[in-house]
């Protein structure tokens, strides 16, 4: 999916949603435990009930892989379920020397390799140049860097250097010479909202991929204050709030009021910037 077809998704359906399928086998709800194949069954009951309230979906690949080979097949046909008009994001967070992240690469870009052809793949930048580019080689393919995190240890690192340039500031302002907003992205904590207001300066044009709305306790309407664009800019992403809303025989009816209490609210978000 190219930068102007997820701005017309965006437009179309007046929402700039992220769905998160953080698929723990452990919370499933019983009404689909007994089945043959439940990740999946559930996986496709959030998608069949979410798909025209957000723009893309991001399995948390961990959840998959840690299954061995069965839990790979469902990531599989977890991406064979997304529908082509929203974004699918692997949500790996790869990143090595310059062969190895060419393999990683095509195990989520190219569907001969793997079965698989995500849109865009989330990296970490720690390596260098030499561990992102490979993923920028692909055509027509996302690479969404990490820069700044809300999780606790995100202080080890992340805010070090000098005060008027921490270290992910710096993380941005290398990255982005890599590649255009056509083809990157960087993933910001929603927690983080006065730092959405710095790294705007440093990247006005470059969507932003916002993890921490909802259970996490982020603010989305502190995200779009500091952060939209005149062409959005954001992927805010929820998973658990809404995947999990109920664990009955309810849930992905609850997902979808979940998911649709969300796309409100960025309908009046959109409708401020006259978008």
């Amino acid at each position: 999916m190219t930068r102007s077809q997820l701005i017309a998704q965006i437009r179309q359906k007046r929402s700039f949603l992220c769905v998160g399928l953080d698929t723990d086998v452990a919370l499933l709800p019983e009404c689909v435990r007994h089945l043959s194949n439940p990740v999946v069954a559930f996986n496709k009951q959030i998608i069949d009930a979410t798909h025209d309230l957000c723009v893309a979906y991001k399995p948390n690949t961990a959840f998959y892989e840690s299954r061995g080979v069965a839990g790979w097949q469902d990531l599989v046909q977890t991406w064979q379920s997304i529908p082509e008009n929203c974004l699918s994001i692997a949500d790996a967070k790869r990143g090595d020397i310059g062969n190895t992240s060419t393999r990683y690469a095509q195990a989520f870009f190219e569907e001969k390799s793997s079965g698989m052809s995500f849109d865009a793949i989330t990296v970490a930048p720690y390596m260098g140049s030499d561990s992102v580019k490979p993923f920028l080689a692909f055509k027509d393919k996302w690479t969404i860097v990490l820069a700044l995190t809300s999780n606790e240890g995100s202080a080890d690192f992340q805010h070090h250097g000098p005060a008027n340039s921490p270290l992910f500031e710096q993380v941005i302002q290398k990255v982005q010479t890599w590649a255009s907003p056509e083809q990157l992205m960087f993933v910001v904590g929603a927690t983080r909202g006065e730092a959405f207001t710095a790294i705007r300066k440093i990247a006005p044009q470059h969507f932003l991929l916002v993890p921490g709305v909802g259970a996490q306790g982020g603010s989305l309407a502190d995200v779009c204050r500091f952060g939209i664009t005149s062409d959005c800019g954001l992927l805010v992403n929820a998973s658990r709030s809404i995947i999990y809303a109920s664990n009955g025989a309810d849930f992905a009816e609850r997902a979808r009021e979940e998911a649709l209490r969300m796309q409100q609210e960025m309908a009046v978000e959109l409708n401020k910037i006259n978008f």
